[in-house]
């Protein structure tokens, strides 16, 4: 596995050669901040990424889910209590 030592830089490795290399795949994501996709056959198969990456993905997904849901009251429309909504399509309710 090549070193590149650029913040942020990918490098891409088997998931044999990761396998191998555990600890020097993850240590490079999180100390070295880079990015390292893992293939299998050629292809990208995963990623182990810095925390920081999976934070800014995480901040960016509630982006978008508040984006949805501001749009969603902006339509107006009659609430669904929980309940219903629970009774209606399954699941257990946790408080």
């Amino acid at each position: 596995m090549a070193h590149n030592p650029r913040p942020h830089s990918t490098t891409d490795i088997s998931t044999v050669e990761a396998r191998q290399r555990f600890s020097e795949v993850v240590n490079r994501a999180a100390f070295g901040k880079e990015r390292v996709v893992l293939t299998r056959h050629g292809r990208p198969l995963a990623a182990v990424v810095p925390v920081e990456d999976l934070q800014l993905i995480r901040a960016a997904e509630d982006a978008e889910d508040l984006a949805a849901a501001r749009a969603a009251l902006a339509e107006g429309g009659t609430p669904i209590p929980i309940d219903d909504v629970v009774k209606r399509y399954g699941g257990r309710m946790v408080r």
